[in-house]
């Protein structure tokens, strides 16, 4: 017994070690570049377009969002928890670049309904039951919209954390 305690012992640092390593390569991305998005793309586009027919065998683009949504989750006026979220954006195809050009009002807006979700009790209990998440990717869905109309598909959550203190 007294083996098995001493093994155990000495590969718990050796595993978080190892996620460590793991979660660091897995967080450290590419930044993204910033001249991409040239003055004339963003002149000649328009969030207020109206929506058109999407073509047939026309493959959907996704654009993540380059940075995590941080989320604080406050309970009798302390910060209980946070919620780490990685959202990507679905859109039509060739509009990445007009994702990119807005993000700052988008990201802006999606806080603005991650905030409410967090307020209204949305990242206590069961928080990533399938009912809680349609909800939550709804009102992101709408948020995104405001900025990018209709060429907005769908809000994908791909990575959801809940840190609490």
């Amino acid at each position: 017994m007294t083996m098995r305690k001493l093994l155990v012992l000495a590969g718990l640092p050796i595993a978080g070690l190892a996620m460590g390593i793991g979660a660091g390569l897995w967080l450290a991305e590419a930044p993204a570049d910033p001249d991409s998005t040239t003055a004339e793309a963003v002149e000649g586009e328009s969030t207020a377009e109206p929506e058109a027919p999407e073509e047939e065998g026309e493959a959907p683009e996704f654009a993540k969002l380059n940075n995590q949504f941080i989320v604080p989750v406050v309970e009798q006026g302390q910060v209980a928890a946070l919620v780490i979220l990685s959202i990507s954006l679905e859109v039509s195809a060739g509009k990445t670049e007009q994702v990119f050009a807005v993000e700052p009002r988008l990201r802006d807006s999606m806080l603005r309904v991650l905030f409410d979700h967090a307020n209204n009790g949305g990242f206590a209990g069961h928080f990533t039951n399938s009912e809680a998440m349609t909800q939550l990717r709804r009102a992101l869905l709408e948020a995104g919209r405001q900025e990018l109309g209709h060429d907005l598909r769908d809000v994908l959550i791909l990575d959801i954390v809940r840190q609490d203190s």
